[in-house]
């Protein structure tokens, strides 16, 4: 046990010290956190505005086309396509003369999607507002102020934890189900395929039979994974402690005035997209509401127990790798195919999981150890034990456990053969034999 505990001291300090892990570990939340609030201070201050002249002969458009964020309107009686620029106009817009529905513009530049969409959306809300005034006799005015007096219906979730009445939030879950998941599938490749360099570099720098005179193989190759597994989790607790701290200090810059004002423009685009975006400005602006209501303590334990069991089961397949290929890398790359091929799968189950996480798909994934790391985590934030029962959480851990247990095994058994075996290509097959061997 001391040699084990030597080899994963080595392993831990060795990169921790590493000028490039405190780089990556200070500089990453910082970027992440600098560039959601860029992007959203660019979205929100940097909008061309247009400044269109409508041909409006018949007075058809004064009163009812409605200047936007992006693009206001003016009705000149001296402006045409040959001197709109020199008037200061950057388009003019020709309404048909006839019963098509195609209006000509033009422009000193071709406008953006989102620049046409708002376009588009004004004018057939003027021709909507016309209709209904010639037809129906209805005031636009005074229906719009009618609607904002029936104001807006919003959903308040609750759901039973227990006993205990929570509120519920499915863009909080969605988006922290999303963001878990992701971040263990994206570490399990990272810290997988170092271990496996890591392995594959000393045993073509022959390092690793000076190490074997004196520990075991198994000894060395659980030190190695033990080891950059700790790296990995260091790593996790001060990004989340960083991004925790760069959150709570974006929260200045990203005043409830700003969010209101890309929800604005966020209205601006398509009739889908513009759909889309506003859900998410808004499922950004309840996430900011209610951080609060998460179960964080569930969340951020289960995150770092699928983080580290599902680190484990994969770090040593990918020593196996490792330990069986000698200097062509793409040796490397036909035997790491197996290995993973369930965590590309893994994340496109967990797209499903965050849009129906009590699905019979989400909820077998979650128990087999080749996907739960990536798929509970996602299934999670939306309830325990409301979405996911007690019984799934300790079963899925339990498997889990059981099957790093299970590919230690088989891999030491590879490890030990593999490790010093050099000048042959390996195939599963036979690293499958390998296992067969009595130690």
């Amino acid at each position: 046990m001391n040699k084990i505990f030597l080899i994963i001291k080595r392993e831990y300090l060795t990169r921790v010290r590493n000028k490039t892990f405190i780089l990556s570990t200070i500089l990453t939340p910082l970027l992440f956190v600098g560039l959601i609030t860029a992007v959203t201070f660019i979205s929100v201050k940097n909008v061309d505005k247009e400044n269109v002249a409508v041909i409006d002969k018949n007075g058809f458009f004064k009163d009812n086309l409605q200047n936007a964020k992006a693009i206001t309107f003016e009705f000149p009686a001296d402006v045409d396509s040959s001197n709109y620029k020199a008037k200061g106009y950057t388009a003019v817009l020709y309404p048909p003369e006839n019963a098509s529905k195609s209006y000509r513009l033009i422009s000193k530049k071709q406008f953006g999607i989102v620049a046409e969409g708002n376009l588009e959306q004004k004018i057939n809300d003027a021709l909507e507002n016309q209709m209904l005034k010639t037809k129906y006799n209805i005031d636009i005015k005074q229906l719009d102020d009618e609607k904002k007096k029936a104001g807006k219906a919003t959903i308040e979730q609750a759901y039973y934890e227990g006993s205990e009445v929570k509120k519920g939030n499915s863009a909080l879950a969605y988006g922290i189900g999303y963001g878990g998941g992701f971040l263990i599938y994206i570490t399990l490749f990272i810290y997988g395929s170092m271990v496996m360099r890591g392995v594959m570099e000393e045993k073509t720098n022959r390092i690793a039979e000076v190490v074997i005179s004196s520990v075991k193989p198994f000894q060395l190759m659980i030190g190695k994974i033990v080891g950059i597994g700790a790296v990995g989790l260091t790593q996790f607790l001060i990004w989340i402690i960083l991004i925790i701290g760069l959150s709570a200090a974006a929260s200045f810059f990203l005043s409830h005035e700003t969010i209101q004002q890309a929800t604005e423009a966020s209205q601006q685009l398509p009739a889908g997209n513009a759909k889309m975006a506003a859900n998410a400005t808004s499922g950004f602006d309840g996430f900011r509401n209610t951080m609060s209501e998460a179960n964080w303590f569930l969340i951020i334990g289960c995150f770092l127990f699928y983080f580290l069991f599902g680190y484990l089961f994969y770090a040593a397949l990918f020593a196996a790798v490792g330990c069986s290929v000698n200097e062509d890398p793409q040796d490397a790359q036909s035997l790491m195919l197996p290995v993973t091929m369930p965590i590309i799968i893994s994340i496109v189950i967990m797209m499903n999981a965050i849009t129906n996480p009590s699905g019979s798909l989400a909820t077998w994934a979650s128990l087999i150890p080749f996907f739960s790391p990536v798929v509970m985590m996602a299934r999670i934030p939306f309830g325990v034990p409301g979405t996911v029962p007690y019984w799934q959480l300790i079963l899925s851990m339990l498997l889990l456990v059981a099957g790093f247990l299970l590919t230690t095994w088989l891999s030491a058994k590879i490890y030990r053969t593999g490790i010093l075996m050099y000048g042959k290509k390996a195939t599963w097959k036979e690293m499958w034999k390998w296992t067969l061997r009595k130690s």
